[in-house]
């Protein structure tokens, strides 16, 4: 997609960075915000600021865009995005180039450590995970029944610079956490990003994705290199189930899973930059 306009729901880490890249592509970018503070900040920063209840304004929105990304989770009621957009979409008469909905390995649940693919039966093992499920089929359906272009992307823990461990060890915030045998794979977040324009470039509608990096590892594994790249003692010790590990970094725990990324290489033509966390630890040593 040389040309064009981007509307992302959401701009959150993930969603900045997208709005970042499209900006250097030259495409024309809007996102949403609920908050007026935030869409101050996101005009000042050159994007169009969107308030997704102004049903006036997200329609204008979607009738410019030629791609629409949705990064925002789902809540109790489904996805927030899908409850505006889509009946934005009919009132504009507007049928994207490309829609896109960024979804959770999550969906997954746990597989023993074994290898997953796309077409693997969804066995969510959270509450997080089931919303992402019936989110991602919400969307899927929305893009049978009025012929849109929609895929959905599944994404693990996404890190890069101001997010990943490097900045815990630095704070002195950082634990050892272990479960042994636990694995599951990352994502630096310009892969993830590099990942969503090779869609764009290459559209087909209900198709899933996981970009997801080559190496899935243990938390601990990652935590005790970074520790030793970054000549600092190793950080305490403590079992996964320990009150101080919160909730969302226990609920990592839950599953253990390798994940395949290559639907994302033989179709999209994706290789990520950074294949496995070691590469991805580097940048983040070497920009900081």
């Amino acid at each position: 997609m040389a040309q064009g306009s981007l509307l992302v729901f959401g701009a959150g880490y993930l969603g900045r960075a997208v709005l970042a890249e499209a900006k250097r592509r030259g495409l024309s970018v809007a996102a949403t915000s609920r908050s007026p503070e935030r869409r101050a900040v996101l005009e000042a920063d050159g994007i169009a600021a969107v308030d997704p209840a102004d049903a006036a304004a997200l329609n204008a929105a979607v009738a410019k865009a030629s791609a629409i990304l949705v990064t925002a989770p789902p809540e109790g009621r489904g996805c927030p995005a899908a409850r505006v957009l889509l009946p934005a979409l009919t009132e504009a008469q507007a049928y994207p180039d490309w829609i896109g909905y960024v979804s959770s390995t999550a969906v997954y649940g746990d597989r023993n450590g074994g290898w997953v693919f796309e077409d693997d039966a969804l066995n969510a093992a959270s509450l997080e995970g089931a919303r992402r499920v019936r989110a991602e089929a919400d969307w899927f359906d929305a893009g049978r029944g009025m012929g849109l272009t929609v895929q959905v992307f599944r994404l693990p823990a996404i890190y890069g610079p101001a997010r990943s461990v490097v900045e815990r060890l630095r704070d002195g915030s950082a634990r050892l956490v272990r479960k042994t045998g636990q694995v599951f794979n990352r994502i630096y977040v310009d892969d993830a990003v590099d990942g969503l324009f090779a869609s764009m470039q290459r559209p087909r509608p209900g198709a899933a994705y996981s970009l997801v990096d080559d190496a899935p590892s243990g938390v601990d594994v990652v935590m005790a290199d970074a520790a030793r790249r970054m000549g600092l003692p190793q950080p305490p010790e403590v079992d996964w189930t320990d009150p101080s590990v919160s909730e969302g970094m226990r609920r990592f725990y839950l599953d253990c899973k390798r994940i395949s990324n290559a639907r994302a290489k033989a179709e999209l033509g994706w290789r990520p930059k950074h294949p496995t966390w070691r590469e991805g630890l580097e940048a983040i040593l070497a920009a900081s």
